[in-house]
Order: structure tokens, then sequence, then C-alpha cells
């Protein structure tokens, strides 16, 4: 049905009947998990369902105080996963916000407002100044319209319509100025337009599809602890069989040592592991949550440390979108401006010098507040503002030099106005003036404003205004427009007609100058981009706006070296041939949604850890694509928040370096505490196998150095507190200065492995000599090896804090101090509670065994000393 200005909109009757064929105008969410489904996933992990079996075998073997300490630390770290992302699921429906509740429709041939969800196909709607549009459709009527798309396309000016523009819905969406598109905001003008699309069947709605239809992967340290898990599964089972195979070939009963290798094969798994990880996961959104990030997903902390490109949208994440003055010209002068986005701090400058503001300057400013019909106020601290952006970096830029809007309407008083449309590219008023004339104030494209003037104001004195002046003007134009800006042409003229007509009006008028302004980079995203060149990260930014703006904002940003590419261009390459490129290319412009996730996709297939980064819907299929989406929380749109891993409350991009920063370190902590519980571990069990060797070759009959009991005990000692407060550790302070880890890289590789075997033989060797020393009292011997044994490794948990030396390895970790401090004062429970003796089969040691214990045990920490100096030395002339 074609459709024209004459069109009246539908009847009521008619437009419930579209309701039920078409349905509500929502988009469609993705239906969530439910509790049960969120809570049973936290038991798909590998080393999960290990240690599950764990339990299950414990249990059958009749340890029934072994198989309820799995079983609870199962449990709590379940707990401990589902609380977090059923949280942070929760805290986003707090933050939708979509489309407009309301909307004013013309209805059985009168205005009436109706909830946005119930607008139809046919629907005749009315916009103004700071609605939001509730649907797709075609504009009928318009006056002086133009509407923000930065949501949708990435386009940081508002986008000027017309009723007269014939243009399809084969070109891109940013290039269809006689449609408007659900999402979007109106921010100038007014018009009618008839709702085509509604829901689902519109431009957002096609992209939260794209949404829907996309995969989850696997994050980094998912895959690692996977691999980490089969590993371990194979290590057990080669324990059960060596363990078993030495004990029956040494004469002991096979049952009995199918029972003792089955349980240190228990033993040997880090039970605590899983509940340090989530833990330490959980601590690391916490204290994101302090720094305005929201994660929805536990192992998306972690990812980030693995991150090697972050992929941005510039505007409102790179760039305050907010537009702002940078540059003014005037016949007399050029005036650089300072300040950034809405503030009205900010000053004057020629050639670096701050200058008082001349008659021109004045004139120009008063000129750019009163031509305008946007507002800008203050209600305590909160700022309000309404209208063109454009508009409001006028007024800002006069509120700086001290001429404020609610001032100068009481002296200029607004007489007429020739409005704004994209054909006449000029708005004109006539004002009244504090002397009693009248004046005309007038801002426009450049060209079509110096066609206007026959004068221009150069030193207080209104001169001739010469075509070879023109051209000049035209090429300072140019100029700045290098640079980024966007350029107004401002003019005035005293008025003493009778009448306003439009032609006398604007002709005659005075040259003022031109207005350069930019949606400038955020203040801290420039020490953003710094640091994660420092950490080896790549910058990529993607934008909607035109390759010039995007490459300035760029340098401005100091983003590093390499290829600038449009839409278009992109589109002309074959997959083949882009992924080629992809890792050389820092600015994407005048892109769409299938544009990013392409670029995303070539980037993951290069091998590369993606992070998309970004607030509109244009966002979306890259946020959800990327290995880790973070959306922006006050200007996002509902389907970015969805598609996201991560929102920043702050909007603020270098929130992300901070995330950043926490996922290395929460990465470096799980391999902390992986290599000290299983180098503690892998003293237990070679301690208990070394002396099984020994009884079945030279010394038959060698009781166990360590009980059933007492293995449980140190497993739940430091799988505990001190693995828990590893898990906590300050940052090292070079951890932004490394290079990105490989996403293949083994959790555990071989140097790791060499260190815990080096620890493991060593804590072995120095308990079987205390064990061995201290017999034939066989209690006194297990309990000086149980406590030898305990005390190593709460020393090494010193170690473990860092690849350094304990002299170099930065800030002190004060949860570990009070973890070892607790785990000693348990330790020495067990032994000298006369309550506790026969649990533990422990007796009393005298102060010089227990100060002979500790000796022997502090040796762990020079030894390791030792080989990091070694291996450091090593690792700096490789």
């Amino acid at each position: 049905m074609r459709y024209d200005k004459n069109y009246q909109g539908l009847e009521s009757a008619r437009a419930s009947g579209l309701l039920v064929e078409f349905g509500r105008n929502r988009l469609r969410e993705k239906k969530g998990k439910n509790p049960v489904q969120l809570f049973l996933e936290q038991f798909s992990s590998i080393l999960i369902i290990i240690l599950m079996a764990a339990a299950a075998v414990s249990f059958f073997l009749g340890e029934v105080i072994d198989a309820a300490a799995i079983t609870s630390i199962v449990i709590l770290n379940a707990m401990l996963g589902f609380v977090q992302e059923y949280r942070a699921e929760k805290s986003l429906d707090a933050l939708k916000k979509i489309i407009s509740p309301a909307a004013k429709v013309v209805r059985d041939g009168k205005e009436t407002v109706v909830s946005a969800f119930e607008i139809v196909p046919g629907d005749l709607v009315v916009l103004e100044a700071g609605d939001k549009v509730p649907a797709d459709g075609l504009i009928l009527e318009s006056f002086s319209l133009r509407a923000d798309e930065s949501s949708l396309t990435g386009e940081s000016f508002p986008v000027e319509k017309s009723v007269d523009a014939d243009v399809g819905g084969s070109v891109p969406v940013a290039e269809r100025t006689n449609r408007v598109f659900m999402g979007t905001s109106i921010t100038y003008g007014r018009a009618k337009f008839v709702v085509e699309k509604t829901g689902m069947n519109t431009e957002i709605g096609k992209i939260a599809d794209l949404i829907q239809d996309d995969r989850t992967v696997k994050t980094p340290l998912q895959e690692r602890l996977d691999v980490f898990g089969r590993h371990m599964a194979k290590v057990i089972f080669a324990i059960i069989a060596v363990i078993f195979a030495l004990g029956v070939y040494g004469g002991n009963d096979e049952f009995e040592m199918f029972l003792a290798s089955v349980s240190l094969a228990v033993a040997a798994i880090p039970e605590g592991l899983p509940a340090v990880v989530t833990t330490s996961l959980a601590l690391g959104v916490f204290r994101m949550s302090k720094q305005n990030a929201i994660v929805r997903k536990l192992p998306a902390v972690e990812t980030l440390g693995a991150v090697t490109v972050i992929v941005s949208d510039k505007t409102g994440t790179l760039t305050e979108n907010e537009m702002t003055i940078r540059k003014v010209y005037t016949p007399s002068r050029t005036y650089e401006v300072s300040g950034s986005g809405y503030g009205a701090e900010g000053k004057f400058f020629t050639e670096g010098k701050e200058v008082a503001i001349d008659k021109g300057l004045e004139l120009l400013l008063k000129a750019g507040a009163l031509c305008n019909n946007a507002a800008l106020s203050t209600t305590g601290t909160e700022q309000n503002r309404v209208g063109d952006p454009t508009e409001i970096s006028m007024l800002v830029a006069g509120a700086k030099a001290g001429l404020y809007r609610e001032n100068l309407d009481k002296e200029y008083e607004r007489k007429f106005e020739v409005v704004f449309d994209s054909e006449r590219k000029r708005m004109s008023v006539v004002t009244s003036t504090p002397e009693g004339g009248q004046a005309v104030f007038t801002k426009g494209a450049v060209d079509v404003v110096l066609e206007l003037c026959g004068k221009e104001l150069k030193g207080g004195k209104e001169v001739k205004f010469s075509g070879k002046r023109k051209s000049e003007i035209i090429r300072i134009n140019e100029s700045m427009a290098s640079e980024a800006l966007r350029i107004i042409a401002v003019a005035y003229k005293k008025y003493d007609a009778a009448g306003y007509n439009e032609k006398d009006i604007e002709s005659g008028l005075v040259f003022l100058g031109l207005v350069g302004m930019i949606d400038p980079p955020r203040p801290e995203a420039k020490g953003s981009i710094e640091t994660c060149k420092k950490a080896g990260i790549r910058a990529v930014m993607i934008t909607g706006d035109h390759k010039i703006t995007a490459v300035a904002i760029a340098k401005e940003l100091d983003f590093p070296e390499g290829r600038a590419i449009t839409g278009a261009e992109l589109d002309a390459l074959s997959d083949e041939e882009f992924e080629k490129i992809a890792g050389s290319v820092y600015v994407y412009a005048r892109m769409s949604p299938q544009h990013k996730t392409r670029i995303v996709r070539a980037l993951q297939k290069s091998g590369e850890v993606v992070a998309m980064t970004g607030d509109g819907v244009n966002d979306a299929p890259a946020l959800r694509m990327a290995d880790i989406g973070v959306a922006m929380g006050i200007t996002g749109t509902d389907v970015s928040k969805e598609a996201s891993t991560m929102v920043l409350t702050d909007d603020n991009f270098a929130t992300i370096v901070s995330a950043v920063r926490e996922g290395r370190g929460i990465y470096d902590n799980i391999r902390k505490f992986i290599f000290y519980l299983l180098s503690c571990n892998t003293g237990e069990v070679l301690t208990v196998f070394f002396s099984i060797l020994l009884g079945s070759t030279i010394m038959q009959g060698l009781p166990l150095p360590l009980a059933a009991v007492q293995i449980l005990w140190m497993n739940l000692l430091t799988d505990g507190l001190p693995a828990l407060a590893l898990g906590v550790q300050p940052a090292e302070r070079d951890i932004m200065e490394r290079k990105p880890r490989d996403r293949k890289e083994e959790i555990i590789n071989r140097k790791t492995i060499l260190d815990i075997i080096f620890v493991g033989v060593a804590m072995s060797a120095g308990t079987l000599y205390m064990f061995l020393s201290y017999l034939p009292d066989t209690h006194k011997a297990q309990t000086i090896a149980f406590t030898t044994i305990v005390f190593f490794q709460l020393f090494h948990a010193l170690n473990s804090q860092s690849d350094k030396s304990l002299l170099k390895a930065g800030a002190a970790n004060r949860y570990l101090a009070v973890a070892i401090i607790l785990s000693v004062a348990l330790q020495l429970a067990v032994i000298y509670l006369p309550v506790l003796d026969p649990i533990f089969e422990t007796v009393p040691l005298s102060a010089g065994e227990m100060a002979e214990t500790v000796l022997v045990s502090f040796l762990i920490i020079p030894a390791v000393e030792i080989k990091k100096f070694i291996s450091n030395r090593t690792k700096k002339h490789v």
C-alpha cells in the first residue's frame, strides 16, 4: 500500500486486528536458563566429574569422612558459581530500556497515546524532539527532522531526514533518510511516519535475531581446565597402576594394595582446586563490580587476561558522545577552545596563549546561542540537555565565555524563525536587541552561508566581502575539516524591515566566522590505549563515521600505526583476502553490523582472543561472537547487554584496562595455587610411594609415614586457607608489561611440571628423613613426618606467590599471612589437644622436636629460591 501526507492513520478496530496478526511490538528475548539449569551447569567440568567419582570411590571403600569432605567441596563450588552468575543475570534486568514505553499515534482521526508495544504496521506515529522512535517506518510529513541513529549505525552526528528522499531498502540503514528506525532518538524537529515494521521485523529486531543464533564458545580457562582434568585423570590411573604393581610385587595382599593405591590416588586429587578457582573468579567479579563492571559469566574475568585484540566502537566508548567546539575561526583571528564534552569549563587560546574574547568572537558566540533550539540546564549536580548535539555544543561554547542562553534570551527576544531543513542547510532567527532594534542570526553549511554574505566583521568593523576572500575561507574550512572537525558557518546582520520575509531575512548577511566541533576522545582513553600497547594488546576502532573522522580520532588517541578501511572496501575483499590483512587494520569506518561480525570472525581465525566493546545495537552480534563482549551500561541498548559477557556501568573504556589487569592477575593466581596444590599433593604421594618402595625392597615391614586421616587433614588444610589466600594474591607490578599469553598455553607446562617434581621430591625427602630418624617409635615418627610435611607446605605457600624471588615479589599478601598463622594454629591443636590426638593418631612433641621440624621444613624456601635464580638467569640468556 502506498501512503502520502494525507494519510489519516488506522481505525481502532483495524489496529486491534493487526495486533493479533503481527503480535506485540517488542523484541523476542532469548529464553534464559532457569535456576536449576544454571546450578546443574556448575557440575559439567571434567575436574568436577573426577572429584564426584573420587567421592563415590571413597564412600565405597568405607572412607566416609573423605567422601563427605569431597562432596561438600564440590557442592560449595557449585553454589559459589551459581550465586554469582544468577546475581549477574538479575542485575541486568534493571537495565532494560530498549524502546519508549509510550507513543503518540493517530487513530480514528485523533491523536492519542498508546503503549509502544501495541503499535502495529499502518499506524501513523507523531514524533517530536526527545522522542524515541517506537518502530520502523516511512516519513510522510517532516519539519527539520533529525534523528540520532548512533545506537544503530554508529554515526555520531544526527541524521537529517526528509520526506522527499526516495531511498529504498537496498541501501545501508545509515543512508535511508526517508525512514526512521526503532530504538533511535529524535534530536530536532517533528514528523509523522507510517509504521512499516514492528518487533523482530525491524532493523533492530534483525540484529537481535542474529545474536540469538550465535553459539557460545568456551573461554580459554574452561578449555585449559578441561585439558588439565583429562591429564589429571591419566595421572590418577597411573598412580593406581604403579602403586598396586609395586605392592603386589613386594608380597602384599592384592586387595589391600588395591585399597591403598585407590586411597592414595584420591588423596592426589586437588579437591580444593575447583572451589579455589571459583572463589578467585568470584572475588575478581566482586572487585570489578566495585570498579563499575558487572560480569555475567564467571570465567569471563579470566578471559580478559588472554585478550590480544580489543575491538571498540568509537562513539560513546572511545569518545565522549558529546559534541565539543575545538576551534573557532573569525576574520580577525583563530581560537582554540579548551574543555571537553558538555561541561562549561574551558578557555580560549590563540597560538597557545590564553586570550580575552574580542567583539567578533563575542558576537559569533551570541549568534550560536541565540540561533539555537537546544536547552542546557543544571539541577544540582545533574545536567539536563535536550536537542541536537551540534546546538548543545554552541550553548556550551557560549557558557565558556560567560554568555549563557537564559541571560541572552532576556536581552534578545526571539521574534521569528526560519527553520532548518536538509535543502536549505541553514537556520535563521530574528531577535530584538538591547538597543531597541532587531538583528538576524544565521548558522548553517559553510558554502550556503557564504553565498548569503556580502560583508565580514573584521577588527570590529563590517568590511566588504570579496570573491577572493570567500575562496580563502573555503580553503580554511577544508583545512579545519581535515582535522575531522564538523564545520558550521555563522553570520548576522541588523534588521530593520517591517515584515519577516525569508528572502529579506537571509540576504546581505555579515560573516562572523567558522565553528569547528568534534565528538572528542574520552580523557582517560588515550592512557588506556597506551597501557594496551605495553601489554601487547592491539586496539582496533570500528565506527559508522566517515574514514577521515575515525582516523583523526585514532591519531589523537595514539592508536598503533596500521591501515584504515571502509565498509565498502571490506565488501570488495574475499574472506581469504581480508583474513590476510585483518591483523594490520586499526580503523574500520562506515561499518554495518554484518561487517563487525565478519571482522571478529577473521581475527579469531588468525588466533586472536577478541574482546569487543560497544554500546549500540550495531555492536551486539560482534559482542556475542567475540571471546568476551563488553557492553556499556548507561548508553548501551538491551540488545547489546544481552549479547555481552560483561557490562560496564560507567561506560568507561579505561575500565576495560582494569578488567584486563584483573583477568591477568586472576590467571596468574590460578597458576600459582595449582602449582602450590600439586606440589603439596606430589610431596604427599611421593612420601607414601617411596615408603612403599622402601618397604617392598630394603626395609621390609616399614610402616607408612602418614595415616589416612592425616593425609585427609593435610588436603583440607593446604587445599583450604593458604590456597584461597593465593587466589587473592595482589597482581605483580609488571603484569601489564607482558605480552598476552597464548590461548593454547597449558596451565601446567613442562617447566611447571619440573618445578612440581622438584618441590615434591624435596618435601618427600625431608619428610622421610625425619620419619626414619624417629623410628622405631611409630606414633612419634608419624607425628614428626605429619608435622614436617604440613610445615613444608605452609612455607612453600610463600614460595608460590611469584616466579620471582620473594625479595622481588611485590606487594605482600596479608591474607596469606593470616592463612598460614591459622593453619599453624590448627596443626598445633591437632598435636597438643588431648581430645584430637586419638582422632588424628598423633602424640605431643617436645619443643626441640618441634623446632627440628620447623628447621627442616624451612629449607624448602632457600631450595626454591636457588631454583628460581637458576631458572630466571637461564631465561634471560635464552
